[in-house]
């Protein structure tokens, strides 16, 4: 089976219009119509990670073919994403997490920006010169 149309499957799936999951995942309408049209574009991986948690289906399945479309109930909870978990001791530290992938796609990188300029203008390092 092909990209395109496991992209169509999971969007249906998860009850989405191609406009209601470019929504979700953040982009146009038109990208979600050109990744399942038959050649198309194919989405990065995190624009198909965005889509399998939109839709509900298995990351690997959407994007390989392989294994299931999605989880049983019980195996569901055992399977979160390590780049979901929240290993966070500090309410700031995770209210500034929380503020990240709250932002829209296009809002991150200046967050981050800003985020190193304060960080690099607190402790007297010029920006760009990070820890090594």
């Amino acid at each position: 089976m092909s990209l395109e149309l496991r992209i169509r499957l999971a969007r249906r799936h998860g009850g989405f219009s191609q406009a209601s999951l470019a929504a979700a995942v953040g982009v146009q309408r038109s990208a979600v119509s050109h990744w399942e049209a038959s050649p198309g574009k194919s989405p990065s991986a995190a624009h198909l990670r965005e889509i399998a948690m939109a839709t509900g289906v298995q990351f690997e399945w959407l994007a390989t073919g392989r294994g299931k479309m999605n989880l049983s109930q019980e195996v569901e909870m055992d399977s979160i994403a390590a780049a979901e978990a929240l290993l966070v001791d500090d309410p700031l530290e995770l209210r500034l997490i929380s503020a990240f992938r709250d932002s829209s796609p296009r809002a991150r990188v200046p967050l981050v920006e800003i985020a190193e300029e304060l960080a690099g203008s607190r402790v007297g390092r010029p920006r760009g010169t990070g820890r090594t």
